[in-house]
């Protein structure tokens, strides 16, 4: 019985040991293998952050590439347009220098034309002084300088005449003193048969309503009608010389924002000037 169970026992033993064998080199390959998969897991998960880095660089790039394209269209829009531009402005200065070219003939040739115009305009100039002068000289006596003012400007005379030595107020009815005035203008007026005399009523902007006048341009324009008839009837002054004219409160000399200011505004301006088509007769005559 002996024999028989010791041989048992080393069999079972031998057994044993090839299991143990067995298991550790089954442990170290679970263990290799496990190592093995943390390595695949560790790259697997690197390979994943660089695929992502690498997209969100291509979509940065996708990004310059798309504006780098629309800034390239831009420039080739920019371009065209400079060469349009550019051709445009070739064929306009080409045009403008033969507009310059041909103002420079007409320059020219209008060069004696000019000549007699200075000239002309200054023989005006030169009446228009004398007849000023003939004006302060009849006028200086006996008037008060403040209501009446003279003045030369190119080739026109003015005469400014305070409507309070001319009308009674909020009226066009000439008082007795005008005449007197009148007078010495017509003298000097009738004196220069070649020059047209224009009647201007100025009156201040409180507005006017009677029995007799709408508003204050029907009461400066009857003021200037009434010195018109004055000078053509009692002065005998031609009547195709006159001119009457109403302006209202419309072309004031100071602001009516006082008794004073619109005392100024109240006035008469008697306009001698040469006659237009005369004075542009005598330039055709020099010109021709």
């Amino acid at each position: 019985m002996k024999k028989v169970l010791f041989p048992l026992a080393v069999i079972l033993l031998m057994t044993s040991c090839v299991s143990k064998k067995k298991y550790a080199s089954l442990e170290a390959n679970h263990q290799k293998a496990n190592d093995e998969l943390i390595a695949v897991k560790a790259n697997l998960t690197k390979c994943l952050i660089e695929t992502e880095k690498n997209q969100s660089l291509a979509t940065s790039y996708k990004t310059k590439i798309s504006d780098l394209e629309d800034t390239v269209d831009d420039l080739k829009k920019d371009k065209r347009k400079t060469l349009e531009f550019v051709d445009n402005l070739t064929v306009l200065t080409k045009g403008a220098n033969d507009n310059i070219k041909e103002t420079l003939i007409q320059l020219s040739k209008k060069d004696q034309y000019i000549k007699y115009v200075q000239k002309a305009m200054t023989k005006k100039d030169s009446l228009n002084l004398a007849v000023a002068f003939h004006l302060k000289k009849e006028l200086k006596n006996g008037l008060n300088d403040e209501d009446i003012e003279i003045n030369v400007e190119k080739t026109v005379v003015f005469i400014s005449i305070s409507d309070k030595l001319l009308f009674q107020s909020g009226s066009y009815n000439v008082t007795k003193k005008a005449y007197a005035v009148l007078e010495k203008v017509a003298t000097v007026v009738n004196g220069q048969p070649n020059m047209d005399v224009m009647i201007e009523g100025h009156t201040d902007s409180k507005s006017i309503k009677t029995e007799f006048l709408q508003d204050n341009w029907d009461l400066s324009a009857k003021r200037a009608t009434s010195i018109a008839r004055i000078l053509q009837n009692r002065f005998k002054v031609t009547p195709g010389r006159l001119i009457a004219a109403g302006r209202s409160s419309y072309v004031p000399i100071a602001e009516n924002d006082s008794p004073e200011n619109r005392a100024k505004n109240r006035r008469t301006k008697i306009i001698i000037m040469p006659r237009l088509d005369q004075f542009f007769d005598l330039l055709e005559e020099k010109a021709e």
